[in-house]
């Protein structure tokens, strides 16, 4: 493998982990943010729900402004800055101006988390990203676990620094990234292309149920367990980071999306578990380790499908933004849930039978968002499979294929063969010099001859009987 890549999946790892330490510790519900909050004595809930909106915001919207890798490390870089600025203000004893920082820093680090979707394409393999994702999970969950002791052992400023620091080091890292040379990528028609469009759609309704168990558990498990602060302070993402691990190295035959159901019972039992244990540390552990195991198995499941969906749009920051988004709505959609049921005193054992609720829906979803991702990323198997066969192979699979139904003109097989290369209309246009509507015009006729009516079907068709298993 490339020394360069090897680099720049490095570069790309640590700069986001440190990143993504900063929002975990102290924008995104982070314990720096709680413990700055009890330590002036106000209250965290419109800090905490301003601060989602705002995430929220960033990262569906980047993908719409950011479009190139020269773009995608220009909105890193200015989120960093403007983050740490909107990070000072936190050492004033001035509450009034903190919803306003805070808004700032959640907004600009979503557009920050956004854009780092263009370097998970460029910077890692394909058949690498489900180790980067976990990777940066890994190492972000532990600075996140460091910082978090600084602020609750130490005080509430020392983890406010700790998190600047952390933040000032990845805007160090964000800079090394490469972007000479580069252009963007043209692997799919457009941003949500035809086959890609609903198995995005089912995923994010996926995500967004499934994370309203996690809103519930900021809202309702957490305040149960706040007397128990110095288990809290470091246990709480030891099962995450653990579960991320035992996925992370998996073997490669091993079915992984298995462990999605595996992860559904492991919430179902965290619920019932808090329904009938009581408030003890060893209550804590059992809940915990279930709650933010499965958590692990479901994040890392999802950003890692996020990653290989990258390989068929033109605007990976979009892909990656609004997919990450679909995780912070959820969390938001939960938080409401579970601050309605505080409100309300609603009994644990209610919360337990809203949270099975949640998981019947989700098991309902998966097999249709199992269906779609099945056949999207074994067409994607069968572009890899091409991609990597001699130009003599690629011409022989073309002509072999012709011949089986009608025959195509020299023109439309030079537009197949560029189809199952994984090229847009746009690049088969530039590559043969005429124009896109032309393009559209050959692909239709091709389409019309295969008795198919997107390219997924079109390469399943052509391509599932002639590459090896």
């Amino acid at each position: 493998m490339n020394i360069n890549i090897i680099d720049s999946r490095r570069i790309s790892v640590i700069g986001f982990s440190l990143l993504f330490a900063y929002l975990l510790s102290f924008v995104f519900e982070g314990q720096v943010l709680y413990s700055l909050t009890e330590y002036y004595e106000v209250s965290s809930t419109n800090f905490v729900f301003a601060a989602i909106v705002a995430h929220f915001i960033g990262l569906f919207s980047c993908g719409y402004f950011v479009k190139t890798p020269s773009a995608a490390k220009s909105a890193m870089l200015y989120s960093i800055a403007v983050s740490l600025a909107g990070s000072i203000p936190f050492f004033l004893a001035l509450p009034f101006l903190w919803t306003v920082s805070l808004v700032v820093c959640a907004l600009t680090s979503g557009f920050a988390v956004a854009a780092w979707g263009q370097f998970l394409k460029s910077c890692t393999p394909k058949n690498e990203r489900i180790k980067t994702c976990a990777d940066v999970l890994i190492y972000s969950n532990l600075l996140m676990i460091l910082i978090n002791l600084s602020a609750v052992h130490l005080s509430p400023f020392w983890g406010l620094g700790c998190s600047i620091v952390v933040l000032l080091l990845a805007g160090v890292f964000t800079a090394l990234l490469p972007v000479a040379g580069e252009q963007p990528a043209v692997t799919g028609e457009t941003s949500m292309s035809h086959n890609l469009r609903e198995p995005m759609l089912y995923l994010i309704l996926f995500v967004v149920i499934i994370t309203i168990n996690s809103g519930l558990m900021y809202q309702v498990f957490n305040p149960a367990f706040q007397h128990l602060t110095w288990l809290t302070s470091w246990y709480w993402a030891v099962p995450y980071i653990v579960a991320l691990i035992i996925m992370r190295n998996l073997p490669g035959k091993v079915k992984r999306s298995y462990f999605l159901y595996v992860g559904m019972a492991m919430i179902m039992a965290s619920f019932i578990a808090f329904m009938l244990l009581d408030r003890s540390a060893s209550s804590y552990l059992a809940v915990d380790t279930l709650m933010l195991g499965a958590c692990g198995i479901f994040d890392l499941f999802w950003w890692s499908i996020i990653g290989e969906m990258l390989d068929y749009t033109d605007n990976p920051v979009k892909i990656f933004g609004v997919g990450l988004s679909a995780n912070v709505f959820g969390v938001l959609l939960g938080g409401l849930l579970g601050s309605s049921i505080t409100l309300l005193n609603i009994s644990s054992a209610s919360v337990a039978v809203i949270a099975l609720t949640v998981i019947c829906i989700t098991l309902a979803i998966l097999p249709l968002l199992n269906r779609h991702l099945v056949m999207l990323l074994s067409n994607h198997t069968y572009l890899l499979a091409f991609a990597s066969m001699e130009e003599k192979q690629q011409n022989s699979i073309v002509v072999d294929t012709v011949l089986l139904l009608n025959p195509l003109t020299d023109r439309e097989q030079e537009v197949l063969r560029l189809i199952l290369g994984g090229n847009s209309n746009k690049a088969i246009a530039a590559q043969l010099s005429i124009s896109e509507n032309t393009v559209k015009t050959h692909v239709k006729n091709i389409y019309s001859k295969y008795n198919v009516s997107s390219r997924a079907e079109i390469i399943s068709t052509l391509l599932k009987n002639q590459l090896p298993d």
